[in-house]
């Protein structure tokens, strides 16, 4: 019995003891995650614009099956910006996309010049969005012309329910993203355009949680990522995204392959920065205009999403050597990126490691309570205090952080509500991760579209899985 206790006593200090560890470890990481991220976001000032004029600009608008959306997108691009070109890409739509953009056309001869169509059909459609793009690519060579300026042509990719800011080509056009003609492309800022916008179907509890989940994809994307892909700017590795990537045209010449720029993975979007950082383009963001979009109410098409994004992160591993190996990027870059693409690996390992010490103590305090309950009366409690706090500080800072530089009119306490609600939000990685890695090990590699909000359920118009 005394070896039992002594051995015990010894479990208890090991397990104290990797506490002590992991807190402190936690401690200086919260510092400089800090320094890093947070600090040069909050001291962002905003850059002077250049000239959208001087540039010439193409937006491709990949579309399945979004005849509730496209028209007004449409629109909205030709009246917002009447002297660039939108190029629509109907990937074999089911429903009327197709007619929708046709009648916005007009006929061939006294339609509309600046208005382009550009239509696949089954079987080489609906196989990504990077194949989509593609097309549009080669039509849009084959429209400008062997003898076009290509280092003047910009392709702005934006979702069929995506709104760019009226200032976009002027801000973009700044002397320290496209009017460097190193830089080949350039990340703005995403908004959701239906923060604050109550659910309009289901009952008060799902308007709620549906109103809820959509104010943490804004958070998210307009704080935390933000305040990443600033960062980014100093190790040269800024990504890109789907919604609201300007790419200049040369930028895509150079890393064109026989079909074009874009590869095949799931998340083509930043599989298209590898390429044009190993290639020796520089790539910009910047937080001084937007592209609005729908988030999503619904947590099963939020799932279905962030799976589609963590499995497409995961088949990017095949550049890992490429990234390491190439010589326009920096050490530091190149780690980066290695970070960036081993996150759906490590949530993962955590969900096996995270919880070991709490079902180790919670044997022991079922064999032998009393003594857990010394232990941790005897100073124990701090230390698990430190390691949770020390785990959710990183994500409760965002609520204040995103009042303060995004959504001042939000109170303080509803600000810190936002930030615990973000700590849970960003638990939900970890389930796709998992359903991530589930399809990679099943060989599914299908494109699953997200159905957007206006899409009722009984129609066959995407995918959740």
């Amino acid at each position: 019995m005394a070896v039992d206790a002594a051995g015990a006593v010894v479990n208890l200090a090991l397990l104290l003891g990797f506490t002590q560890a992991l807190a402190l470890t936690m401690s200086v990481a919260f510092v400089t995650y800090v320094c890093l991220i947070v600090v040069p976001y909050l001291r962002h000032k905003r850059q002077p614009s250049g000239d959208g004029s001087r540039l010439e600009w193409h937006f491709f608008v990949p579309c399945r099956d979004e005849e509730s959306v496209i028209g007004d997108t449409v629109r909205y691009l030709r009246k917002t910006f009447p002297h660039a070109h939108v190029w629509v890409i109907d990937d074999d739509s089911d429903d009327a996309t197709a007619d929708v953009v046709g009648a916005l056309r007009g006929p061939k001869r006294g339609g509309d010049r600046n208005l382009h169509l550009v239509r696949r059909f089954r079987p080489h459609a609906r196989t990504g969005k990077g194949h989509a793009l593609n097309s549009a690519y080669r039509e849009l060579k084959a429209w400008m012309g062997k003898h076009a300026d290509t280092d003047r042509a910009i392709v702005v990719v934006v979702d069929a329910d995506g709104r760019p800011a009226p200032d976009c080509l002027d801000v973009c056009a700044a002397d320290h993203l496209f009017g460097d003609p190193a830089i080949g492309a350039v990340q703005v800022d995403v908004r959701m355009s239906n923060r604050g916008v109550p659910q309009r179907h289901g009952g008060p509890l799902r308007g709620r949680l549906g109103s809820a989940l959509v104010r943490m994809q804004d958070l998210e994307f307009r704080s935390a990522i933000a305040a990443i892909q600033l960062s980014r700017g100093r190790t040269g590795t800024i990504s890109m995204g789907g919604n609201g990537q300007f790419t200049r045209l040369s930028a895509l010449d150079a890393i064109a392959d026989h079909a074009g720029p874009w590869r095949g993975a799931l998340l083509e979007d930043f599989e298209l920065g590898v390429h044009l950082l190993t290639a020796g383009w520089k790539t910009g963001f910047t937080v001084d205009t937007h592209v609005d979009q729908e988030a999503l109410y619904s947590m099963r098409r939020f799932l279905a999403q962030r799976t589609r994004w963590g499995q497409g992160t995961m088949q990017c591993g095949r550049y890992v050597r490429r990234i390491w190996d190439s010589p326009h990027l920096s050490t530091l870059g190149a780690a980066e990126m290695l970070y960036y693409l081993a996150q759906p690996w490590l949530q993962l390992l955590g969900t096996l490691v995270y919880p070991i010490p709490f079902i180790l103590l919670g044997i022991r305090a079922v064999e032998n309570p009393g003594e857990v309950w010394q232990w941790f009366s005897g100073g124990a409690w701090v230390l698990f205090a430190t390691y949770g706090s020390f785990g959710l500080l990183p994500f409760l800072i965002w609520g204040p952080i995103y009042r303060r530089k995004c959504e001042p009119s939000v109170s303080l306490p509803h600000a810190i509500g936002y930030g615990f609600l973000y700590a849970l939000y960003i638990y939900t990685f970890y389930i796709t991760s998992w359903r991530a890695f589930a399809r990679l090990v099943r060989g599914d590699n299908r494109w699953t579209k997200t159905r957007r909000n206006a899409e009722q359920p009984s129609r066959v118009v995407a995918l959740e899985h």
